[in-house]
């Protein structure tokens, strides 16, 4: 796992978060390696997590070719020890974490709410809540000795409202919200802000795998886009970045929607 190259926009204070170092879960593909490239390019030293150990060190290596800093390590964020090693890392490579992008999750088989399997019932919650729980259990405790620090839990629209034929998934994603909330609240006074994005259908690798099964799903999903088309894995990641950086400064406890106005419809 190597670290090597300047952060693109570290030099002189002119990225968002430069000088910083940061986290990002699920960071191999879709919206966490776009936040991963966004944070470095806005001069942040970056952590690539994945289970994908070697997805992950592909996203550090673009980093650093492309002149920025980061390391990869492998993670399953349902395991605590695995996540509390993956924090640990990044303390040993880069001294301190100032942002965390707590965005690792899956969608498992749905259907209506009687009919899912108690298995897949208990994978979706495992990876899209207690993987969130884990995470902030890992990270907070380093940013309250700082009395500083940034997180982003990756929610979703269906955080905040109903999701046919997926009932477990929006159960989960509703969860982070609420985790989103207290963490906020219990570390605000420390100088610790916690925030949740709420990605719309973003065209990644799991969501054209999802309408790729169906095409009434297909259908479904463009059909609930005001716009017509999906979101892109970058346009969610400026979303994080800035919420990781001083230009939110006052903004905490927030679940910020990147939908193309799909929950305002």
């Amino acid at each position: 796992m190597g670290e090597s190259g300047a952060a693109a926009r570290g030099t002189g204070g002119a990225g968002l978060v430069a000088g910083r170092s940061a986290l990002v879960t699920g960071g191999a593909s879709g919206i966490g390696r776009a936040t991963a490239h966004a944070l470095a390019r806005e001069g942040a030293a970056v952590l690539v997590a994945d289970r994908d150990a070697a997805g992950a060190e592909r996203v550090a290596a673009e980093i650093t070719e492309a002149g920025g800093r980061a390391r990869a390590v492998r993670c399953d964020v349902t395991r605590a020890d695995e996540v509390d090693a993956m924090v640990r890392a990044a303390l040993d490579g880069f001294g301190r974490l100032d942002c965390a992008v707590n965005n690792a999750g899956i969608v498992a088989p749905g259907g209506l709410l009687h009919e899912i399997a108690p298995a897949d019932w208990d994978r979706q919650l495992a990876v899209n809540l207690t993987g969130v729980f884990l995470c902030l259990r890992a990270e907070l405790p380093v940013m309250r000795a700082q009395r500083a620090g940034a997180i982003v839990n990756v929610a979703s629209g269906a955080g905040l409202v109903a999701t046919p034929g997926l009932a477990h998934y929006c159960a989960a994603k509703h969860g982070v919200l609420g985790l989103t909330k207290t963490a906020a609240i219990e570390n605000a006074a420390l100088g610790v802000r916690v925030n949740a994005l709420c990605p719309g259908s973003t065209d990644t690798p799991m969501l054209r795998a999802a309408m790729g099964r169906s095409e009434d799903t297909r259908r479904m999903i463009l059909a609930s886009i005001p716009s017509g088309r999906l979101g892109t894995p970058e346009e969610v990641a400026e979303a994080a970045v800035w919420l990781c950086s001083e230009r939110a400064s006052y903004v905490n406890g927030e679940s910020l929607l990147v939908d193309g106005g799909a929950v305002a419809r």
